[in-house]
């Protein structure tokens, strides 16, 4: 479902290159649950936006379902991005002046869905949250906050969610309920999920981790399926 050839990324530093990510190839399976973990500055959260299509490589191919998304014009990798991708971001990115219910009907109100409200009162109450869909996010915890982003990343239903440290402003107590949630939504739904983190304990609920250091791979550990090994493990 995801592939990456020999992808890469550099950026100006001043008036030096610095690389970011060094020439990764490697494929994720439909339905696998990939963890990628290392430290602050290694490359895992550039690593995601090139997967998304929120930023282009500066060699290399992108694919997705087998679309080569790098070589995409803006309106159809929004639109691939649209069916295909949800995403959870660390700070939630939720609209302040909506409620959650109305937070996760927007995705599918942008495409036409009839059943909007509807659909997002079952994603919401999917995530635990029934009882808070008329709150606004200022009227809700962190944790709470996170799980409607949660819900509003699954709105279209994608079959691939890109999760960039999801529980890094939650305290230990929600960032697992988090890590359970997305588990419950791989085991439920088959969703390939990608998730950045810092935290090792919570990369081991995946099914797959890889460790990133200094735009390099240095560890790739799969617990069931073999995945293509990545340039520069060691």
């Amino acid at each position: 479902m995801i592939e990456l050839r020999e992808v890469s990324k550099t950026v100006m530093s001043g008036t030096e290159p610095l690389t970011i990510l060094h020439p990764l190839s490697i494929r994720i399976g439909r339905g696998r649950f990939l963890a990628v973990v290392g430290p602050s500055g290694s490359g895992k959260s550039t690593l995601l936006g090139l997967i998304a299509g929120l930023d282009a490589p500066t060699s290399g191919s992108v694919l997705i379902d087998g679309v080569d998304i790098t070589r995409l014009d803006e309106d159809r990798l929004a639109k691939l991005r649209g069916e295909k991708i949800g995403f959870v971001f660390q700070f939630f990115h939720l609209i302040p002046s909506l409620t959650a219910l109305e937070n996760v009907s927007v995705p599918m109100e942008i495409i036409g869905l009839r059943d909007a409200r509807q659909r997002a009162e079952v994603l919401l109450e999917e995530v635990g949250l029934t009882g808070r869909a008329h709150h606004y996010p200022s009227q809700l915890s962190g944790g709470e906050q996170q799980r409607v982003a949660l819900a509003r990343a699954l709105a279209n239903a994608p079959p691939i969610v890109l999760a960039d440290e999801p529980t890094g402003n939650l305290d230990t107590t929600n960032g697992r309920h988090i890590m359970e949630l997305l588990r419950k939504i791989h085991d439920q739904r088959g969703t390939t999920i990608v998730l950045v983190t810092h935290d090792a304990e919570l990369a081991s609920l995946a099914d797959s981790r890889m460790v990133l250091r200094d735009g390099r791979v240095v560890e790739m550990v799969d617990h069931d399926v073999p995945m293509a090994r990545a340039r520069g493990e060691r």
